[in-house]
């Protein structure tokens, strides 16, 4: 189907203003820029019953953690924001995250893991299954429900909370979900989606590559599983998943093959695609109704599996 119309909309306006594509500022530019837009697309900031910082002993890495009304352990979603491993911050994911703990309900703690090319591959990997093990370890004061852990995230947060499934069924924490949201699964992929993607007032896979640049050390790690989950030996005795994809969007066939990858190993996996829309969408839930429906559709998976967890 073409563009959903809101899509058109904004992609319409950014021609119009001649807004420029991230890949062609600095480092800084681009984080602030990446930010705002977020901000502005995620509309108006949803009240949650608490919110806190911690900050792990260890590591120094900052955690926010979401708690909707409730007393006792919560199911809790551990999220790793997008960005491509270069940009995003835990504020980029925090609308997200507000919704999720009152749609779903459950406690989401989002991972400030380090960004590249500051500490690139596999720096943000080693954070994210990390601080998953440490919440696991301190759920009794964290009010976690250890039986339902669940890891997820956007984009390269989807990335990495594939490959932290990957960690966590070799060394723990065991999880009960993973949710996958339009994530990058294999590096160097040259599917019909990515030769698609070549519209340069969307996410495109300039976008893409200008990403892997920078967080890969050498072009030799792509072929490491934990970068390219796709990749991995056997997907076997990993967390029950949601996929998401998008229909414009560059990474749309490398997520559904990970989903197919998933089934045929015998995980219980759902695929969802959201036709007409584009890369980053999800975060969008202040201006496309579809990202509205998205982010319930998602709190619904993750109510149904956390209950059957």
């Amino acid at each position: 189907m073409p563009l959903d119309p809101q899509v058109e909309q904004m992609r319409a306006k950014r021609e119009a203003d001649n807004v420029p594509q991230l890949y062609t500022q600095t480092l800084a530019e681009a984080r602030a820029a990446d930010l705002a837009s977020i901000q502005a697309g995620g509309g108006a900031v949803e009240p949650v019953h608490s919110v806190r910082e911690l900050v792990m002993e260890e590591s120094g890495l900052t955690l926010r953690v979401y708690r909707p009304v409730g007393d006792g352990p919560l199911p809790t979603l551990v999220y790793f924001f997008g960005g491509g491993w270069t940009l995003g911050s835990i504020e980029t994911a925090d609308g997200v995250c507000r919704r999720l703990a009152n749609l779903v309900p459950c406690q989401v703690i989002t991972v400030g893991y380090r960004l590249a090319p500051e500490n690139p591959f596999p720096a943000a990997v080693n954070d994210c299954h990390r601080a998953t093990q440490w919440i696991a370890a301190h759920a009794v004061e964290l009010g976690v429900d250890v039986a339902r852990l669940a890891v997820g995230g956007d984009s390269a947060g989807g990335n990495l909370a594939a490959a932290t499934t990957l960690l966590a069924r070799d060394s723990g924490p065991s999880l009960a979900a993973q949710l996958l949201i339009y994530p990058n699964t294999l590096y160097g992929s040259d599917t019909a989606s990515m030769r698609a993607g070549d519209d340069p007032f969307l996410f495109n896979r300039t976008s893409v590559n200008w990403y892997w640049k920078h967080y890969l050390r050498d072009e030799s790690d792509g072929t490491n599983p934990l970068a390219s989950p796709l990749l991995a030996p056997s997907h076997a005795g990993l967390p029950p998943a949601l996929v998401i994809t998008a229909e414009y969007d560059p990474l749309r066939d490398e997520g559904e093959y990970y989903a197919e990858k998933l089934y045929a190993a015998g995980v219980p996996t759902e695929l969802t695609r959201y036709d007409g829309m584009t890369h980053g969408f999800y975060t969008m839930s202040g201006i496309l109704d579809t990202a509205r429906q998205a982010l319930l559709d998602s709190a619904t998976w993750l109510r149904k599996t956390f209950t059957n967890a």
